[in-house]
């Protein structure tokens, strides 16, 4: 029986009771679970054990770690040890291997060893894995969040294959929302999840299928409460509310107060995601960063793609800075780096840093508008020949066409800078790039019109 009562007394967490126990339950990961690959043939009773290769999963957290090797081993009928590397050492991992070694010459049954975070593992202890990896006493499945080509150390990681896990999507977690309300493992359908429920619980896991099951039950546990009771879905027997009565739903009210945050109306595909980019960028160009902050927190807090605004800060360094600072470029670029090698939370701070700066720096979008209107140009014919002194002499017979002929080598001029025609004759004297008053762009805007006057031979 599933009650308002068990799911607020401490009960197994609704995402232990939901893992699936099988790889056919699995969601997500379909680049890891097509036929014949490491982790279905591992999985597969069938399979011989000789040869079955150990594996490290590496992988955000909530995307099925866990849950795969727990699946492999129900499905393979295996023998399963599960160790932590925040409480094990290297005497827990030399009894598993001893007694693997028992159960195989006893039993003729193989050990599966899952070690979680094997990134905490020191090299001494990883060591102590690697006569069992390579003997063949366990079958290693490691998990790890960090990269493993420095958390890992390399005897093992060429002992192992590397699979990587990508955050689950949307859909996946929907997938794994709507089946929790409904199993009998989980809520057993003694809540119904209103739409907006739902969405706000997609989008406050961001890709963490234990985040979204946590909320759900916490959320469930809520909206019970509020309705005095529960209804028991196998018997029938109702408590305050008759038995007669509907299962209460899960609100979006219930969700926000079961995870104690406020919740934002943003959706990653629709009109709130567009709409909060958008002023995201605006604010940045209007050089409002208090602006442009409130929008990022907006856009972090519901659980938006990090790279996505990293890309777009990338952009606008590009488009809306420009050359009045050319420093911000760079600024942002590191930060899309500072992300990616972080992750989030942490990512937030490079994220800001880069905001607050390319909002307060000088602003011109020179460089943006003098590339269109080449382009502009181009679309529309008008482009020409290039002029013959321009064009490459390096290959036989080019100079009998007069190619490279006239050509004057700026550096051999005094300042670098000689009379010479570089456009094609029919744009000659065409201006694309024409820098402001602001910033660095002030000091590129006199040297530039020194610049064109001599290539002019004014």
């Amino acid at each position: 029986m599933t009650s308002a009562a068990a799911l607020l007394s401490g009960q197994t967490p609704l995402a232990v009771r939901m893992r699936p126990v099988s790889l056919d339950e699995v969601a997500g990961q379909k680049h890891l679970l097509r036929s014949g690959s490491p982790i279905v043939a591992l999985a597969d009773p069938a399979a011989s054990s000789p040869g079955a290769v150990s594996i490290i999963l590496w992988g955000p957290p909530g995307t099925g770690k866990t849950t795969l090797a727990q699946a492999i081993a129900r499905s393979s009928g295996r023998r399963f040890v599960e160790l932590s590397a925040i409480t094990a050492g290297v005497k827990d991992v030399r009894e598993v291997m001893q007694e693997a070694i028992t159960q195989r010459d006893l039993y003729g049954q193989t050990t599966i060893l899952f070690l979680d975070e094997i990134h905490r593992f020191t090299k001494a202890q990883q060591d102590a894995l690697l006569p069992g990896v390579e003997n063949g006493w366990v079958i290693l499945i490691a998990a790890t969040t960090e990269n493993p080509s420095f958390s890992v150390i390399s005897p093992l990681l060429s002992r192992s294959l590397l699979l990587t896990l990508q955050p689950l999507t949307d859909d996946d977690i929907g997938v794994l929302v709507d089946r929790a309300v409904a199993d009998a493992r989980g809520l057993n359908a003694t809540v119904t999840l209103a739409d907006d429920a739902r969405s706000a619980l997609i989008r406050l896991a961001s890709g963490d299928a234990r985040r979204a099951l946590t909320g759900l039950e916490a959320a469930a546990a809520v909206a019970l409460s509020h309705a005095g009771g529960t209804i028991d879905r196998e018997d029938g027997d109702g408590e305050a509310q008759g038995k007669d009565a509907e299962p209460p739903a899960v609100t979006a009210d219930d969700v926000a107060q079961a995870v104690d945050k406020a919740l934002l109306r943003y959706d990653r595909q629709g009109d709130e995601h567009y709409d909060v980019i958008s002023a995201f960028i605006k604010s940045i160009r209007g050089s409002d960063p208090d602006a442009a902050l409130h929008y990022l927190a907006r856009m972090i807090e519901a659980g938006e793609d990090p790279r996505f605004i990293a890309r777009r800060l990338v952009i606008s360094a590009s488009e809306d800075v420009g050359l009045a600072d050319p420093q911000a470029l760079s600024i942002a670029v590191a930060a899309a780096d500072a992300v990616a090698f972080i992750g989030m939370p942490e990512g937030r701070i490079p994220l800001a840093e880069a905001t607050v700066y390319l909002a307060t720096t000088a602003k011109s979008n020179a460089a943006y508008t003098g590339i269109d209107a080449a382009i502009a140009d181009i679309r529309a014919g008008g482009f020409g020949r290039v002029p013959l002194h321009l064009r490459d002499a390096h290959y036989p017979g080019a100079k009998r066409l007069g190619h490279g002929r006239g050509y004057v080598y700026p550096h051999d001029s005094e300042f670098g800078i000689l009379p010479q025609q570089y456009l094609p004759d029919e744009l000659r004297g065409r201006r694309y790039y024409e820098p402001k008053n602001l910033g660095a762009e002030r000091d590129i805007s006199a040297r530039l019109e020194r610049i064109r006057r001599i290539l002019d031979g004014r």
